[in-house]
C-alpha cells in the first residue's frame, strides 16, 4: 500500500482548525496534474481552492460535499490503476485508527476528561450539562427576543455553519457564547443558547429504533473522543458508552460511532438517502461570450497561483471633493468609480511591477509605461472589460466620459477587438449591488486584479476615539508568479494615500511617483 498516496484538508492560515468541503472538482477515476483544482474548502474566513500537490488518478473519495473536517483530515486517496480496490479498503480502514481528528498541538486527553474542542458539547456557563440538554421540539424554530439582531461576520468567531444558521434565523452571534478554542462559536452553541434563553430548535421525528441491542442513557461528556465523532454521535443520537474505542490514544473515533449506528438502529441516519421528488428546472444552453469567459477564468485559475491582500480606505475627503466637483463645475458628473480608476492608474505608475503582463509562451515579464485600466461591465450574456487607454495621463472627466462611452458601447455590442482586448490591470466594482468585500479572478495575461466593494459608514477609531468615516474595503488579487506581496503591498499602500489625499489625483502622475 506504499503506492497509495492521500489528499489532506490544508491549513491556510495559523487560525485555521477545521474546514467544511464545498465542492469536488474532479470525480473518482479521474486524473490532474499537479496545481490542478481538487475541491473547494471553506473556512470562517474563506472559500478557497485546493489544488493538487502532485499528479495522480483520484482513486477513491473519503469526505463527502458538506463535511466538516480537520486540519490534516484525510479527504481522498490517490493511486494508478495497479492498485486494487482491495488494497484501497485497508488502506481506508487503517485510516480510521491512525489519523488523529483534533489537532497535532494540542495535548492529548485523560480518560476521565476531555480537552479538545468542544465543538458539539455546550458551553457549561450557559446551558446546563448535556445529560440535561431540553429535548429539541418538534416545529418550527422559536428565537426569543433576546438573541434576535443581526451579526457582523467580522466581528465574532464562529464556524461557517454557525454563520449560516445565525442569517437564517436572525440571531446576533455576539450574544452566544462560544465553547471551542478561543470560544469558537459552532452551532451547537447557537442552538444551545436558544434552548437556554426560553425558545427551541427544530428538529424531524426521531427515528424509529430497532431495538437490536440495548442503549446506554448516562452522561457521556466524559468519554474520550474526537471533535468529529461527538459531534457526529449528537446529530445521531449516539452515546458514546455504546462505541468502541479504536481511535488514536484510546479515544472514540468517527468509524466507532457509525459502527455503532449501524449496530443500534440498522443504518446510520446521517449516511441514509433521502426522499427526492422531480424538481422543474430549465436548461439554457451557455452563449459564446459565457464559454469564453469560463475558458479564460477557469485557465487563470488553475494555472496563476493567487494571492490577495485587502485594505480598508478612508472616503471622507474625496467623497467631499466630488461633491464639490460635481456641484461647481457645470456638465462635469464624476463618479467614486471614476476617481478610484483614476487612482489605480497613478498608483501603479509608482508601483510599476504591478502594472504587468505574463507572457506564458516565452516565461517572459511585460512591464508597462502607461496604465490601461480594464473595467468590468455587466451584459445579460456574461462580463466585458472594455479598457481605459493610458489612464494614469488623463484627468478625471476625461476618464468619466471615456467609461461612460465604452459602457454604452458594450452594453450595445458595439465595441471594437482593441478596445476590450489587453489592458495591463482590472477593476472590479460590485459596490453599487451592496457588497461588502470580494475576490475577483485575475484576467490573464494580467497580473493583478482590484476588486471594490461598497463604501459605508463605518465605526473607527481616530485620535483615540471611536467616530463614525465613510469606508470602503478593496481586494487586490495578484498572480504570485510575477507579482510579490511586497510589491502588492505597496501598490496598495500607494493607492490608500492617493485616495484619502485626493488632490493627488490632480498632480501630474511623473510629479507625484518622484514624491514616493
Amino acid at each position: 500500500m506504499s503506492d497509495i498516496r492521500t489528499l489532506e484538508m490544508p491549513k491556510w492560515g495559523l487560525s485555521m482548525e477545521e474546514g467544511v468541503l464545498a465542492r469536488w472538482a474532479i470525480q473518482e477515476g479521474d486524473r490532474f496534474a499537479k496545481g490542478q483544482e481538487i475541491c473547494e474548502i471553506e473556512t470562517s474566513k474563506i472559500v478557497n481552492v485546493l489544488e493538487a500537490p502532485f499528479a495522480g488518478t483520484l482513486r477513491r473519495i473519503i469526505a463527502r460535499v458538506g463535511d466538516t473536517l480537520p486540519v490534516g483530515a484525510v479527504l481522498a486517496l490517490v493511486a494508478d490503476s495497479s492498485v486494487s480496490d482491495a488494497e484501497l479498503d485497508a488502506f481506508a480502514a487503517s485510516l480510521a485508527a491512525a489519523q488523529p481528528a483534533a489537532p497535532a498541538t494540542q495535548p492529548a486527553a485523560p480518560a476521565t476528561q476531555t480537552t479538545e474542542p468542544a465543538v458539539a458539547a455546550v458551553a457549561p456557563s450557559i446551558v446546563p450539562a448535556p445529560a440535561n440538554k431540553p429535548a429539541a421540539s418538534i416545529g418550527q424554530t422559536e428565537v426569543p427576543t433576546s438573541l434576535q439582531g443581526i451579526t457582523d461576520p467580522t466581528q465574532v468567531n464562529a464556524t461557517p455553519h454557525a454563520l449560516r444558521q445565525s442569517a437564517r434565523l436572525g440571531v446576533d452571534l455576539k450574544k452566544v457564547q462560544g465553547s471551542g478554542r478561543g470560544e469558537r462559536i459552532s452551532v451547537a452553541d447557537l442552538e444551545s443558547a436558544i434552548v437556554a434563553a426560553g425558545g427551541r430548535i427544530a428538529s424531524p421525528p426521531p427515528p424509529v429504533r430497532s431495538g437490536k441491542a440495548p442503549r446506554s442513557h448516562t452522561d457521556d461528556s466524559q468519554v474520550s473522543a474526537t471533535p468529529l465523532a461527538r459531534r457526529l454521535a449528537n446529530k445521531l443520537g449516539i452515546n458514546l458508552h455504546d462505541c468502541r474505542k479504536s481511535g488514536s490514544l484510546g479515544r472514540v473515533s468517527r468509524d466507532d460511532v457509525l459502527a455503532a449506528a449501524l449496530l443500534l438502529d440498522g443504518l446510520p441516519q446521517a449516511g441514509a438517502p433521502q426522499a427526492t421528488s422531480a424538481t422543474a428546472f430549465e436548461t439554457l444552453p451557455m452563449s459564446s461570450m459565457r464559454r469564453a469567459i469560463a475558458g479564460r477564468l477557469q485557465m487563470s485559475k488553475q494555472h496563476a497561483p493567487h494571492f490577495r491582500l485587502t485594505v480598508d480606505l478612508d472616503l471622507e475627503r474625496l467623497l467631499a471633493l466630488r461633491k464639490e466637483i460635481n456641484s461647481e463645475v457645470p456638465g462635469v458628473k464624476i463618479s467614486v468609480n471614476d476617481m478610484l480608476v483614476k487612482a489605480c492608474a497613478m498608483a501603479l505608475i509608482t508601483v510599476p511591477d504591478v502594472n504587468i503582463q505574463f507572457d506564458e509562451a516565452t516565461q517572459s515579464i511585460r512591464r508597462f509605461a502607461d496604465a490601461d485600466i480594464s473595467v468590468a461591465v455587466a451584459l445579460p450574456d456574461g462580463l466585458i472589460t472594455p479598457i481605459v487607454r493610458s489612464a494614469n495621463s488623463r484627468s478625471i472627466s476625461d476618464i468619466s466620459n471615456e467609461v461612460h462611452s465604452l459602457i454604452t458601447k458594450a452594453r450595445a455590442g458595439m465595441l471594437k477587438p482593441e478596445e476590450f482586448q489587453g489592458g495591463t490591470f482590472s477593476v472590479s466594482n460590485l459596490g453599487m449591488l451592496g457588497v461588502r468585500q470580494f475576490d475577483a479572478i485575475i484576467n490573464p495575461p494580467q497580473g493583478a486584479i482590484l476588486a471594490i466593494g461598497a463604501g459605508e459608514p463605518r465605526a473607527v477609531v481616530r485620535d483615540g476615539q471611536i467616530v463614525v468615516r465613510h469606508q470602503l474595503t478593496v481586494s487586490l488579487s495578484c498572480d504570485h508568479r510575477v507579482i510579490d506581496g511586497a510589491s502588492g503591498a505597496a501598490f496598495l499602500q500607494a493607492l490608500k494615500r492617493l485616495v484619502e489625499t485626493p488632490t493627488l489625483l490632480f498632480i501630474e502622475e511623473t510629479s507625484y511617483a518622484r514624491q514616493i
